[in-house]
């Protein structure tokens, strides 16, 4: 079986003075919780009736319903395909490739986007890397870059000074880095990544969650292929039921 980055397992490495600051909100503390309390409950997995005809594939083994559905960021007539995932995390380092890919040749319906996971201050930074290439425009350039310089180069990425050195490589001065780092734009993503975080109750990465209403993570199906191919089946059965 695949195995995941989860909650309970130690970051690639841990934050240092130069990244005290967090890059977003920290997850809802218990006064938030008990304020979310109707939402977080409603997120529990279904496997009850309702489930579409995947073949091999079992509900409540190799993927979840979420109930009630989540609202997806994606056009009316397309199916999203979200991955969760963190710069650090080893699976989604060797999944990467595989995910590119399958975003290749994957259906016209169907809108793949990436949500980055944010539950401790080193993924907050990285997330907050992430969608400051995004901000620049270098998202696509530098999204596969960012998991060779931590998992081929050794360099973990965990101040925000290591963070503007490696942005420099592309391109990207001091200042600009430092304006679209501490922009708006950015802040308000990272609070919409985690509240999608929460919404989907990530426990583990690389996880995939299609259209809202399935979940399912690198530790669930048997390799990889098979983690994708169910994306496909379960996005095919959205797309018949539109």
């Amino acid at each position: 079986m695949l195995v995941a980055c989860g909650r309970s397992g130690p970051p690639a490495s841990a934050p240092t003075a130069d990244s005290a600051e967090p890059a977003a909100e920290a997850p809802a503390n218990d006064a938030d919780a008990s304020q979310s309390a109707t939402a977080a409950a409603a997120l529990v997995t279904d496997e009850g009736a309702g489930a579409p005809n995947t073949g091999r594939f079992r509900i409540g083994l190799d993927y979840q319903r979420l109930s009630p559905t989540q609202p997806t960021s994606s056009a009316p007539d397309q199916v999203e395909v979200a991955e969760v995932f963190w710069y650090g995390c080893p699976h989604c380092f060797h999944f990467d490739p595989m995910v590119e890919a399958w975003r290749a040749k994957k259906a016209e319906y169907v809108n793949f986007v990436r949500v980055p996971a944010v539950w401790n201050p080193l993924l907050q930074l990285h997330a907050r890397a992430f969608y400051t290439a995004e901000a620049l425009g270098k998202g696509a350039a530098m999204h596969s870059e960012f998991f060779k310089e931590i998992h081929e180069r050794g360099n973990s990425l965990d101040t925000e000074q290591k963070l503007q050195e490696f942005f420099g490589r592309f391109g990207v001065d001091a200042a600009a880095f430092k304006t679209a780092f501490d922009s708006f734009a950015v802040h308000a993503k990272l609070q919409r990544a985690d509240e999608l975080n929460r919404r989907y109750r990530i426990g583990g990465v690389p996880t995939l969650i299609v259209n809202g209403k399935y979940t399912t993570e690198g530790g669930q199906t048997a390799n990889y292929e098979d983690l994708l191919e169910l994306a496909n089946v379960l996005a095919a059965a959205e797309h018949a039921g539109k």
